[in-house]
């Protein structure tokens, strides 16, 4: 996140306008200028992304396979990556939201054949291109080649390459990296060669996670769904391998692999975020809606399986939701009482969803399992705000700091987290620099940096003087002043 003073027009310089494109930062800057500046402002384009999105997938459903659209939108609506990015200030729900909107144009328009939807897809991911990069139109370039190459209609490449959607594509991005590119020469090697390939290619941000890093973090992101969603995939595989000429499942294996491309592309990637993956989880929310469907259309129950399984893990995450605070604070669920209603409170739950799935109500009862997941995420509001607040907010950290200094100095961080960096920027409303990138203040300052590095600090701001001001324990943080720089 940005400073507040560089929330600005992007043509006017300043690094962080060469790091990321400016969907979002246009986004915020119009919540700005409308409910002032604060927490909540900062995450509101991303909470209407998010209800872009699902009501997106209400009209597509709606449109061409009518019977389950309020079930997908539900779906997606209570699903836990959309629920936690939609409350989250960054780039990743833009991205996913109009990427999203993307391909479900051009579904729409493979299906239907009006060049109005194929006009819209060129818009969306250009506007998904603003939202973080070349890296919308890559991921959509991937998954539709493939997709032909599966179905063997090479035909539908040529016939999506349309110059006038081309020119749409680029009256939307052109303006923008033209305006940055004639105003910022460094930004071409900043965004491409550093934020995109370097990113990709190497651990320059210190996000290096083991190559399988994304299935679980996708697996997560689809609960309390992701039951209903493999069952789709393997109907789907199954359904294409018996009969691969057959025209009839033709969302079904677009929607695979709209799912599979981003989590195989990213996992390669040696930067790796959890983010990263949030376009694959719409695609997972459509199979859960699309295996509803036609279980439904064909009158078919749930099976005793999948409707246990589904209870499950529908019921599953109120257990750490209503122990949030343990397991922010002591990395850990205690086991006791509370830990035994918890539990039973789940198998409950668990029992009577998986008994109504079973029943006559079928699958009309999958609508309440929004009833443990809206238990969840009032409980994690309700009983962990304070407790997530302090453990992982910038916002105490920058108070705490606020209240030790008696005039306003320069902030400098050395190896914490870009979110805490980031965070900083916004709450204390300044540019943070950070030690390691050889950013180190001549003026006086402060600095925030893990408990014991003093010693390394020191070394690092030889001959200046450095005092600990305090700490902030439930971060882990120390406070330093560092004195001037002698001359």
């Amino acid at each position: 996140m940005l400073a507040r003073r560089d929330w600005i027009t992007p043509v006017l310089g300043g690094k962080p306008w060469l790091e990321k494109p400016p969907l979002y930062y246009w986004q915020a800057m119009l919540a700005y200028s409308i409910f002032g500046v604060s927490d909540w402002a900062a995450r509101l384009p991303s909470a209407v992304d998010a209800a872009l999105t699902v009501v997106a997938i209400y009209l597509f459903l709606r449109k061409f396979r009518p019977g389950v659209n309020l079930d997908g939108a539900l779906m997606c609506a209570s699903t836990a990556g959309i629920i936690g990015f939609a409350r989250a200030a960054s780039t990743d729900m833009p991205l996913a939201a109009m990427f999203a909107l993307a391909m479900l144009a051009w579904y729409a328009w493979y299906e239907h054949g009006s060049r109005l939807y194929l006009a819209a897809s060129y818009v969306f991911i250009g506007l998904g291109t603003l939202a973080k990069g070349p890296v919308a139109p890559f991921l959509a370039v991937i998954i539709l080649a493939i997709f032909a190459v599966v179905k063997k209609d090479y035909s539908v490449l040529r016939r999506a390459l349309w110059v006038p959607g081309v020119v749409l594509f680029c009256l939307v991005t052109l303006p923008w990296f033209i305006a940055v590119q004639v105003r910022n020469p460094e930004f071409f090697h900043v965004f491409i060669l550093q934020h995109n390939l370097a990113r990709f290619g190497s651990n320059l941000y210190h996000h290096k996670e083991p190559f399988w890093f994304f299935l679980p973090v996708t697996l997560l992101a689809l609960v309390p769904w992701i039951v209903l969603c493999c069952a789709s995939i393997l109907r789907t595989i199954q359904t294409w391998w018996a009969s691969r000429e057959s025209q009839s499942d033709d969302l079904s294996l677009f929607l695979v692999l709209w799912l599979f491309v981003p989590v195989i592309f990213f996992s390669i990637s040696q930067s790796k975020l959890p983010g990263y993956i949030l376009p694959a989880v719409l695609a997972g929310v459509l199979l859960a809606a699309e295996y509803v469907r036609r279980h439904a259309e064909d009158g078919h129950r749930p099976g005793v399986t999948v409707a246990i399984l589904h209870a499950m893990v529908a019921a599953a995450p109120l257990v750490p939701a209503l122990m949030i605070q343990y397991l922010v604070l002591q990395h850990r669920l205690p086991w006791g009482k509370s830990a035994a209603i918890s539990f039973s409170f789940a198998f409950v739950l668990a029992m009577g969803l998986a008994l109504t799935l079973l029943s006559r109500v079928g699958w009309s009862g999958l609508r309440f399992t929004l009833v443990p997941v809206a238990l969840g995420v009032a409980a994690v509001l309700r009983l962990g705000a304070p407790s997530l607040d302090s453990t992982l907010s910038a916002r105490p950290v920058a108070n705490e700091i606020s209240s030790l200094e008696k005039t306003r100095l320069p902030l400098a961080v050395f190896h914490v987290s870009r979110e805490l960096e980031f965070g900083l920027a916004f709450y204390r409303n300044q540019v943070i620099e950070r030690y390691e990138s050889g950013e180190i203040p001549s003026a006086e300052h402060l600095l925030v940096a893990p408990e014991g590095t003093q010693v390394e600090i020191a070394k690092l701001v030889q001959g200046r003087r450095v005092s600990y001001l305090g700490s902030f324990a439930p971060q882990g943080l120390d406070y330093y002043w560092v004195s001037e720089k002698s001359r």
